[in-house]
């Protein structure tokens, strides 16, 4: 009877979260996947288009330019950001001089909001009066505009999203406390190299929640290239930082093809899914041939003696 007004009572509490992503997440994924089958400009009734929007796809550049763009960052900055966390989790995990100050540091970025943290580095990034861009041109490195060039806008993208790994650190940091402090009083009895201890019994003990965060970071690397490629590149130069979340509002609000945008929508959350699950083999491989190290190996046949 306690244990089933134990769960009665954890159901009422996630209750409110439990309606809004009903309502705010899958109600909208529903529709989107009704809408991808449809030719709808907002202005007259929907109508059926069967596969045509998902076969303009297929033949759009401008899709499969997007789709190269999201899968770098994808690629390129997960990494990044779950190797920052994880390094500054574990730096910042024993209580020090300033260790408050620095972790509220960390975790800052991760709460103000887009549209600010966006200006701010569209300020930090511009030619004529930034500190960044001046302090290219004070050390001759002016030709490397992170702006103005393809690779120069994509490594800018790249660079904002490291400073927000507040939620990534402090669901490392927590992680790490939580191992057993007893297996790090016996690396430190064995007199082994804080590396040794890193990579032998920390990294695989924290291999679940890596996996986790990285799985979750990969979603969030897709959403997150919308404010900055709408308010700081509007997508270029070249197209380099026409992400798919972009060119979905394009298509959406600017053009009004809702059926079109729609059938991206899905094309992501598909792509999406690859990436994750390709990201969470790996790193299951990756992390049972680290576990094995740990697994205490059977002796050997004993030798009679004679």
């Amino acid at each position: 009877m306690r244990r089933r007004d134990t769960n009665d009572g954890m159901l009422l509490l996630a209750a409110p979260l439990l309606v809004s992503t009903a309502v705010l997440v899958v109600l909208p994924a529903l529709v989107a996947v009704v809408f991808a089958f449809t030719h709808y400009d907002a202005l007259s009734p929907p109508r059926f288009a069967g596969l045509a929007n998902f076969r303009t796809l297929w033949h759009d550049p401008l899709f499969w330019m997007a789709v190269r763009n999201s899968t770098f960052i994808g690629v390129v900055s997960v990494p990044l950001r779950v190797g920052l966390a994880l390094g500054l989790a574990l730096l910042l995990m024993r209580q020090r001089r300033f260790s408050r100050a620095a972790r509220i540091a960390v975790f800052l970025p991760s709460v103000v909001p887009e549209i600010a943290y966006a200006l701010l580095w569209l300020w930090m990034l511009s030619p004529e009066y930034g500190p960044i861009g001046l302090a290219l041109q004070a050390t001759g490195l002016e030709r490397h505009n992170l702006l103005l060039s393809p690779w120069g806008a994509r490594r800018s993208i790249v660079l904002m999203g490291l400073f927000q790994i507040g939620e990534l650190y402090i669901v490392l940091l927590a992680a790490r406390r939580e191992l057993p402090a007893e297996l790090y009083e016996l690396c430190a009895m064995e007199g082994v190299s804080a590396f040794w201890t890193f990579r032998n019994v920390t990294l695989p003990l924290l291999i679940p929640t890596i996996i986790f965060l990285g799985a979750r970071d990969v979603a969030w690397s897709f959403q997150a290239t919308f404010i900055p490629a709408l308010v700081i590149t509007k997508g270029g130069p070249e197209f380099a930082t026409l992400f798919l979340p972009l060119y979905i509002y394009q298509n959406g609000f600017e053009y009004l093809r809702f059926g079109y945008a729609s059938a991206m929508t899905v094309a992501m959350f598909i792509l999406t899914g690859l990436l994750v699950g390709i990201q969470i083999a790996l790193l299951r491989r990756w992390g049972g041939r680290q576990t094995e190290r740990l697994e205490p190996r059977p002796a050997g046949p004993q030798v009679p003696s004679t």
